[in-house]
């Protein structure tokens, strides 16, 4: 099996990411702010030149009102 970032499932696993935080009305620099983060952090997790670990992905959810079982329903991966 490759690397899971270069599959299919990892670049849905990113749009759907992306759409959650269009859809709560966020910009990537107020999400940053929540991560107490740089404001190029969401942007290289969103385009995958960052990899995103599991702990990040709930927060990400925390962030946006989703849990992660609709993050990943939303992405086609569950």
């Amino acid at each position: 099996m490759k690397k899971s970032k270069f599959t299919k499932q990892y670049a849905r696993l990113l749009r759907a990411l992306r759409d959650a935080r269009q859809a709560a009305g966020m910009t990537q620099v107020e999400v940053a702010e929540r991560f107490e983060a740089h404001a190029p952090f969401v942007s290289k997790c969103e385009s995958g030149e960052r990899r995103i670990d599991v702990v990040e992905l709930a927060a990400f959810c925390r962030i946006y009102g989703i849990t992660v079982s609709e993050l990943l329903q939303s992405a086609g991966i569950e």
